[in-house]
């Protein structure tokens, strides 16, 4: 545990980092791949592009010295963290590199202000935490390898099918190439894709699983993504598995992790509520084909929303499970319609509380919800102002949490 003098150290230099938290996290990703690019490829270059793991790392910070004595309230973004380490294959070895870079940057970017004693301070408060996420990662790590078909590190697997769901949307059939069994996962689970960049190195990114467990094979959906500037890394892995991967090929897996998932062994007399907009279908549909095989009985509220049908993950699907399942309630909500919604499970705009409101009048759910940042905003903002208890909000987010929660005060 560390000492209260240490506590108070960081803690008062909370505000400091704060202020200059962008600043600091940019240096120290710049001085971090200078002086040691061999853990470059562990990192996303899209989100480097785009800043948001500089936003990400910041706010984390931030939130660490703010928490440092009370770490109690860090147990959600610790495992988070952890479970994303763990999809990335981070390893004990990489804590002393992360931590020299970042005390590093503390001192050069701050200046007279990083004292030998703030350094100090905080070179205790890193490996403090470092140790809290190794332990966790370990246990996730021998939970991987320990269970029937596991692995750890990448496994070599098969396309077996490639199937386009929407204009912008295609699932891959992945099928382990040593023929041996597959693990369940939690339904609301990623796995971790590895790829090889032009210049021989390569990169990863994390995509979730789109149908139940105990198939198999694994199905992931990729929306195409394409880059907003030209000579930047977004949409490159998108655009390649949707233009270059073909039936047949092979792909490097990481084992399945995620703190988004669907508990299907604990039953609740609460409906559950699904909300999905965009490619943030893909774990809401994992945890929606879970659901109905494990709890029959249980009230399902899915919607859906997209800009049109065109660009409309699974809807065949979807229709064809409601006509199968009575306990499930489906609404589609286009905020660009190709033409006049015309059924009583249709509309026209985007995802509002009169929406939420006419699909759960009481209000009382299990909510679950993925999609781009505005759609995220929305819901979290909607459901804090009903005052629905934490225990009862699961949610993935493309983006540090912070983000949402500064998204959801606006």
């Amino acid at each position: 545990m560390l000492d209260e003098h240490t506590m108070h150290i960081v803690k008062s230099t909370a505000p400091i980092l704060q202020a200059h938290g962008e600043t600091l996290t940019r240096h120290f990703y710049q001085r971090m791949f200078k002086h040691n690019p061999e853990v470059a490829p562990l990192f996303n270059s899209s989100n480097q592009s785009a800043g948001t793991q500089q936003r990400a790392l910041a706010g984390a910070i931030a939130a660490y010295a703010a928490n440092i004595d009370n770490l109690g309230e860090l147990s959600e973004a610790v495992e988070l963290i952890a479970q994303k380490h763990v999809s990335l294959q981070i390893k004990p070895e990489h804590y002393p590199i992360v931590g020299e870079n970042l005390l590093c940057s503390i001192k050069e970017v701050l200046g007279d202000g990083a004292t030998d004693e703030v350094i100090s301070a905080w070179g205790e408060a890193y490996n403090f935490l470092a140790n809290i996420l190794m332990g966790r990662e370990k246990q996730i790590y021998e939970t991987n390898t320990q269970q029937p078909g596991g692995w750890e590190g990448f496994r070599t697997f098969r396309v077996e099918r490639k199937v386009a769901e929407s204009n912008n949307i295609t699932s891959f059939y992945l099928v382990p190439e040593d023929g041996l069994p597959l693990p369940t996962f939690k339904p609301g689970q990623y796995l971790t894709v590895r790829v090889s960049l032009p210049d021989g190195s390569t990169t990863m990114r994390n995509y979730s699983l789109s149908d139940k467990p105990g198939k198999p094979y694994f199905r992931i959906s990729v929306k195409r993504e394409y880059a907003v500037e030209a000579n930047t890394p977004d949409g490159y892995v998108s655009s390649l598995l949707h233009q270059s991967v073909q039936v047949g090929q092979h792909l490097e897996i990481a084992a399945p992790c995620g703190e988004f998932y669907l508990d299907t062994t604990k039953q609740h007399h609460r409906p559950l509520a699904l909300l999905g907009a965009g490619v943030g279908i893909t774990p809401i549909m994992s945890i929606l084909l879970s659901a109905l095989e494990a709890m029959p009985d249980r009230e399902i509220i899915f919607i859906h929303a997209s800009l049109n049908e065109s660009v409309q993950a699974f809807k065949p699907t979807l229709d064809d499970l409601a006509k199968k399942h009575p306990n499930l309630k489906l609404h589609y909500r286009y905020s660009e319609p190709d033409v006049i919604p015309n059924s009583v499970n249709t509309s026209a705009g985007f995802v509002t509380s009169d929406l939420l409101e006419s699909m759960l009048p009481s209000r009382e759910a299990d909510y679950y919800f993925c999609g781009p940042k505005p759609f995220m905003a929305t819901i979290y903002r909607n459901l804090l102002k009903w005052d629905i208890p934490a225990a009862q909000l699961n949610f993935e987010f493309f983006g540090p949490r912070e983000e949402l929660e500064v998204l959801a005060q606006n």
